[in-house]
């Protein structure tokens, strides 16, 4: 974390906050101020930690992290889930961290960032774990709610860390867990992306990484971490359930109150002077983090249908999660559909699809807002698809998360393209 930190110094504007700043509502409020900016907190009332946040907060800064352009961030991402590089430099605990101890999360300045939540939340905690029965080991990030000094609640969804923990729970067993706080953010990156079961992401990690990551052998768990600022070891436990939430979700409303799995934690270790890393809930990181990483499954699927396809975004406005803008090279009259039609199926969240065609920057809203404007007639353009399953997110959906989608096809009338020419497009 600290090494690309002063990568990023040299490109990015950051703001360090000397002040004495408490945990409880404090960093969250000057966290709205700077949205786009790295913050650092040098100067925490809680603890002798300092904060830092918005690491992931522009498109701009994951790309610098993967040495890639903003437009070739998902082009870099498929080619690193179809490459994944094995990590064979492992170290000790001792080797990477000052401080070793029993487990003590008060130490931790973890914030409480409104005052309808159920209390301080790690934010950007990532969890390694490994498959019980297969050994295949995954990296994801979770929301996870202070309890006490040493015990989290986790929420988990129905994917991979959720099917390890089902299957030690049929064991009867808790699920031995890693918690990494502060990591490189292109580690933070591969750990948010979609991929096999099968797969895992810390080699993801390596690939973007030119090979030459470093893991670390936890004292207490079976399992390696990538380096990070702090890292906790601890256990799922079996069949225990607490409530979790309130709390503040991607599209800036209250995720409702579940009853969750409670994580023990054993032993923690920090390096000296840590940077923890906090996420601001419904921030442009939280955003980024969650759905950027979706965009090359989207970008697949539609590449399936339509060969032509030339980028997709799950645009910010639309939370990262609720709407895409995807542009291709229209070659037959019905490409617009088609693509509509694969990405609702890619990423079943997604509620709202507009595709253009690839004179248009989906990265900015305002040609995609042209494109719909001067390309779109609605009788014919527009694809309605009621009581279609959608996120739980969205406050508009029932309860289940059925929704009614929408598919915009703003390309150009093949038969009529001249009619659509951009003037200030043509080159001279």
């Amino acid at each position: 974390m600290k090494e690309f930190l002063k990568v990023l110094e040299k490109d990015f504007k950051v703001i360090n906050i000397e002040k004495e700043i408490s945990t409880k509502y404090e960093v969250s409020k000057i966290l709205k101020q700077y949205d786009k900016e790295i913050v650092i907190f040098k100067n925490i009332k809680e603890s002798e930690m300092c904060i830092i946040s918005g690491i992931c907060n522009t498109r701009e800064k994951i790309a610098s992290s993967i040495s890639v352009s903003v437009s070739q961030i998902t082009s870099k991402i498929v080619e690193a889930t179809e490459n994944p590089t094995p990590i064979e430099k492992i170290e000790k605990v001792d080797q990477n961290f000052t401080t070793s101890m029993n487990a003590d999360l008060s130490k931790l300045p973890v914030p409480t960032y409104y005052k309808k939540d159920g209390g301080a939340y790690l934010t950007a905690g990532v969890i390694i774990a490994k498959d019980p029965e297969t050994g295949v080991r995954n990296a994801s990030i979770h929301r996870m709610l202070v309890k006490s000094r040493d015990l989290l609640g986790v929420r988990i969804v129905p994917r991979n860390l959720y099917t390890y923990y089902k299957k030690a729970e049929k064991l009867d067993k808790p699920l031995e867990i890693a918690i990494a706080i502060g990591m490189n953010p292109a580690t933070l990156l591969a750990s948010c992306t979609s991929i096999p079961i099968t797969a895992d992401e810390l080699e993801i990690a390596n690939t973007f990484h030119n090979g030459e990551m470093k893991l670390i052998q936890c004292e207490t768990v079976d399992l390696e971490v990538p380096d990070c600022e702090i890292l906790l070891e601890g256990k799922i436990l079996p069949y225990e359930r607490s409530a979790e939430g309130p709390f503040v979700d991607l599209t800036d409303t209250y995720d409702v109150v579940r009853q969750e799995p409670l994580i023990k934690i054993g032993k923690m270790h920090y390096k000296n002077k840590p940077l923890y890393h906090a996420i601001m809930p419904a921030g442009n990181e939280h955003k980024l983090l969650q759905g950027l990483p979706q965009e090359p499954r989207i970008y697949k699927a539609v590449q399936n249908t339509v060969p032509t396809v030339k980028n997709v975004v799950l645009t910010e406005g639309g939370c990262c999660w609720l709407h895409a803008a995807i542009s291709i090279q229209k070659q037959t009259p019905g490409d617009g559909k088609n693509v509509i039609m694969a990405a609702l199926a890619a990423h079943p969240s997604l509620k709202h699809c507009v595709v253009v065609d690839e004179d248009i920057d989906i990265f900015k809203s305002d040609d995609i807002e042209y494109a719909i404007a001067t390309r779109v007639k609605g009788d014919e353009d527009i694809l309605i698809v009621p009581g279609a399953r959608g996120s739980s997110l969205d406050p508009r959906a029932t309860p289940d998360g059925t929704t009614t989608k929408v598919g915009v096809d703003a390309t150009k009338l093949l038969n009529k393209k001249e009619k659509f020419e951009r003037v200030s497009k043509i080159k001279e």
